[in-house]
């Protein structure tokens, strides 16, 4: 079979032939010729238009809610899915269990500081403690320490009426009990250095008032001399400055306290039997187990009666009353600085006895000096 030209059968020639000649069209011959010829054929609009720039603009339909977002197709149950079964709740009768008792509070101890505490802890001091419980943590001294009080100052009273170097014997003993009362009473223990200055300065005083005819200059000079030393004395030390400050204080207050108390050996006889006896009164009254404000007002009538008393023994008659007044005040004060803080038994059998003595001395030898 030999391939020969394609040939159209004649009803297909002849289809062909009218569809060309109806397809031939002279105005789309002019129109492909010109293009603006086909313009003027076109209807045109001539009016006018709509503004549309002051118009809001369309939006576009807001995205579906989250409500339509896909959810997973309802009805479908993974292979192996077991619906949970309810099960009721097993009621089960609560345990009563006794509370855990709180330990007793131990008694406090009769040292410095109570027993140590559970757990590792610090120790609590008593007067901590007190605190806590509601107590106030000022434990003045009692009746033992005032009646050592009492004994110190009647020997200061006789040994002034036989003369000046009695006088020293029982001063001697109270220069040194305040040297190391005040110390202890610091918490400062053992503080030998700081006692024996104190210590030395008040003897350094006695000498110079026997020397100097019993002149109170002496006294300040030996009070100027010693802060010096102190100062000098603690500048040399080693310490942390803070530690150095606090000693250069208590070696500075323990000193003047020894040094002023040398104010007995300074004043009149009568007025140093008037004085230290009262002082033996007040501490004595002082002691007894009265309310706070009642126990004051006690003291200070024995003190008077007191100065009444002795001075009516000695030549100030009445006016006793108001020296032992005055030395009365003094001796209060210097029991209540004893008393500061919840302070141990030792710091009542020392500064406890010495500070009433050791503070009223000033309060004898100004008053003795204006009565006499």
């Amino acid at each position: 079979m030999t391939n020969q030209p394609y040939e159209p059968y004649e009803g297909q020639q002849g289809q062909q032939d009218q569809q060309g000649q109806q397809g031939y069209d002279p105005y789309w011959q002019q129109a492909y010729d010109d293009p603006h010829a086909a313009q003027q054929y076109t209807q045109q609009w001539q009016g006018q238009t709509w503004e549309t720039q002051m118009q809001a603009p369309v939006t576009p339909a807001a995205p579906a809610a989250a409500d339509t977002a896909y959810l997973p197709p309802q009805g479908y149950e993974p292979q192996g899915y077991e619906p949970p079964v309810y099960q009721e709740p097993v009621y089960q009768a609560p345990v009563y269990e006794e509370p855990a008792q709180a330990p007793e509070p131990v008694a406090a101890a009769s040292g410095d500081y109570g027993p140590a505490t559970l757990g590792g802890n610090a120790r609590v001091t008593d007067a901590q403690r007190a605190r806590l419980e509601g107590r106030s943590p000022i434990i003045e001294p009692g009746m033992q320490p005032a009646a050592l009080t009492a004994v110190l100052g009647l020997l200061l009273s006789g040994a002034a009426a036989v003369g000046s170097y009695a006088l020293l014997v029982p001063l001697v003993l109270l220069q040194a009990v305040t040297a190391a009362g005040w110390f202890r009473l610091n918490g400062m223990w053992p503080a030998r250095q700081g006692i024996a200055l104190a210590f030395l300065g008040a003897v350094v005083a006695d000498v110079a008032l026997l020397a100097a005819d019993r002149s109170p200059s002496a006294i300040l000079g030996t009070l100027g001399v010693w802060v010096l030393l102190c100062l000098v004395l603690q500048l040399r030390s080693h310490a942390d400055p803070d530690e150095r400050m606090y000693g250069l204080m208590a070696t500075v207050t323990s000193s003047a306290l020894a040094i002023v108390a040398a104010g007995y050996l300074a004043a009149s006889a009568d007025a140093v039997s008037v004085g230290a006896a009262s002082v033996a009164a007040v501490v004595l009254a002082r002691a007894l187990p009265l309310p706070t404000p009642a126990s004051v007002v006690v003291s200070l009538l024995a003190a008077a009666g007191a100065g009444i008393a002795v001075g009516g023994m000695t030549g100030l008659g009445t006016e006793g009353a108001l020296l032992g007044a005055g030395a009365g005040v003094c001796a209060l004060i210097g029991h209540r600085v004893a008393s500061y803080d919840y302070p141990s038994r030792f710091v009542h059998f020392t500064a406890g006895v010495a500070l009433p003595l050791a503070a009223a001395a000033p309060a004898v030898y100004v008053l003795g000096r204006a009565l006499g």
